[in-house]
């Protein structure tokens, strides 16, 4: 493999050997699995193992092959084109389509942004009690976001130590569960409930298959300095990511399943609790700090997200040497800040925010889906790199789903959500 050096910052600029090597090979697929693994996907694995038991594994790894096939889509759109996403769309359909996806992301990140601070809130109020720890923890985001020059080479290396730490708390809580094997093992056998569509499929699935964090994955590759030439180190990455994802969620899931099982879990601070009395301190301690690993890596991602997409889609700047992507970040992070504070200190819950984020989701999904799925099928944008069948026949249907999930979405919860608040 040869790597472009002569396009590396300085501090790159090294023959890569033995460990370095593969941490070279690795890195955009580490970033997307902490985005992934967030405080939201942690209670849903665990509230599905509590209710379905091992029956909804099979969920999880669906979910994950339709990431890992978006997620190497975008990388492989990102390293041949070498140009910004939101530019791509601009030069091809005009500057309104491009704001109608960097707006919804940006929209999404922000109104759900508060997940994140609650999840660390959570981890931190299991052994403290300090109502601002977001701000503590949001001050310091700010610090890296604005205090270190090569921004992406700080975010990678602080999101593999964040992956290894979740790996360790995760796969020793799931020893001390001791699941049963061959339960877990069935558990992988596709079978259908009309009464468990609603929690594993829109709950495992949207909180895996995200398809803004494969949309961004184009931006992490270019960001790394990967050109055409490392088009196979692009899919092996995605590939570590997706078994990143994979593990970490089966492992969350079959935990719970083998000790909380018949619970009622309402939110991740209750299943640390839940796991005090039957693994000791330690076991709860573990959980949170995977808690806080899981919710700190995914805020930070998060804001990134919804303000470098925002900033490329107004067309002042997409990568991390430019001003504004670090600005509306920026006003990412201090959004969730403030609606955490609100919920924390005025114990309620932002019914507004929660459904207008999920109105919005319900258009962007598909939207961002469609999007990366037509370009990576142009012959004029990725000429001999385009899709080929196998992989548009796997995006076609993971779209498919999307758009399912978006219409029960809209027809379930946000109408409804919509028709409550009105009548009130």
């Amino acid at each position: 493999m040869t790597s472009p050096m002569n396009d590396l910052p300085a501090t790159e600029v090294s023959a890569p050997h033995g460990l370095d090597r593969w941490l070279h090979a690795i890195g955009p697929g580490l970033v997307a699995a902490c985005v992934v693994i967030g405080p939201g996907s942690i209670l849903t694995s665990s509230k599905v193992g509590a209710s379905q038991g091992y029956s909804q594994c099979w969920v999880v790894v669906v979910a994950v092959f339709f990431m890992l096939t978006y997620i190497a889509m975008g990388a492989r759109l990102g390293v041949v084109t070498q140009q910004s996403t939101c530019d791509l769309i601009c030069r091809r359909v005009g500057r309104w389509f491009a704001l109608l996806i960097g707006g919804s992301v940006f929209f999404i990140s922000a109104a759900f942004q508060f997940g994140n601070n609650l999840g660390v809130h959570s981890a931190v109020a299991t052994y403290v009690d300090f109502d601002y720890s977001v701000v503590l923890f949001n001050a310091l985001a700010l610090a890296f976001l604005f205090g270190f020059r090569n921004l992406y080479r700080l975010v990678e290396r602080l999101m593999s130590f964040f992956v290894a730490l979740m790996l360790l708390a995760f796969a020793v809580n799931f020893y001390f569960a001791r699941p049963h094997l061959g339960e877990l093992l069935a558990g992988f056998v596709p079978s259908f409930s009309t009464s468990a569509i609603g929690l594993p499929l829109l709950g495992l699935v949207g909180t895996t298959f995200v398809i803004s964090v494969a949309f961004y994955q184009s931006y992490l590759v270019r960001f790394k300095g990967w050109k055409k030439e490392d088009v196979k180190t692009g899919i092996v990455d995605a590939r570590v990511g997706a078994a990143i994802m994979a593990l970490i969620t089966l492992m969350i899931l079959s935990t719970s399943a083998a000790v909380l099982r018949g619970k009622d879990l309402q939110d991740v601070s209750q299943v640390a609790n839940q796991l005090q009395p039957l693994f000791g301190e330690k076991g709860r301690l573990l959980f949170s700090i995977g808690l806080f690993s899981a919710a700190f890596s995914s805020f930070i991602v998060n804001s990134m997200i919804g303000g470098f997409i925002l900033s490329d889609s107004l067309g002042i700047g997409s990568t991390p040497e430019d001003r504004w992507p670090r600005i509306l970040t920026a006003v990412v992070l201090l959004v969730g800040m403030l609606v955490a504070l609100y919920v924390i200190k005025m114990d309620v819950k932002p019914v507004v925010a929660i459904v207008a984020a999920q109105a919005v989701t319900v258009v962007a999904a598909p939207l961002l889906a469609g999007t990366l799925l037509w370009l990576t099928n142009s012959r004029a944008i990725m000429g001999e790199y385009r899709n080929s069948l196998p992989v548009n026949i796997v995006a076609g249907l993971g779209l498919v789903l999307l758009v399912m999930i978006s219409w029960y979405i809209a027809t379930e919860k946000v109408w409804p959500a919509v028709s409550g608040l009105l009548a009130s």
